[in-house]
């Protein structure tokens, strides 16, 4: 079992920037996919982007361009790098494991969870 602790959230101006962490302790993250999902108050939880063990990365189309994903394997620890962020993007972001390694943005299909951090946009 690996527990996951995300940080780096925050209030930020639009057009600012935020990184975003996801530790993880228990176990590594080695054959494990991780993703990124958020959820906006009233609204279901959403993909974000996700990165396969070996570094296989998909995004949802709205982030694209402004969000980078990636993971340090030495550290277990993989980030989430929001750039040009909108009020839209305020949400709470939890990142996901699927220990089974496959690269898709299936909530349910994610096996281990994180608490989530708050990302608040202003404009």
């Amino acid at each position: 079992q690996v527990q996951l602790v995300e940080s780096g959230g925050g209030l930020v101006q639009a057009g600012g920037s935020l990184r975003l962490s996801c530790a993880a302790s228990g176990r590594t993250f080695s054959g494990y996919t991780v993703g990124w999902f958020r959820q906006a108050p009233g609204k279901e939880r959403e993909f974000v982007t996700a990165i396969s063990w070996i570094g296989s990365t998909l995004y949802r189309d709205s982030v694209k361009g402004r969000f980078t994903i990636s993971r340090t394997y030495t550290k277990n620890t993989i980030y989430l790098q929001m750039n040009s962020l909108k009020p839209e993007d305020t949400a709470v972001y939890y990142c996901a494991a699927d220990r089974y390694g496959r690269l898709h943005s299936v909530p349910n299909e994610y096996d281990y969870w994180g608490q989530g951090t708050q990302v608040t946009v202003s404009s």
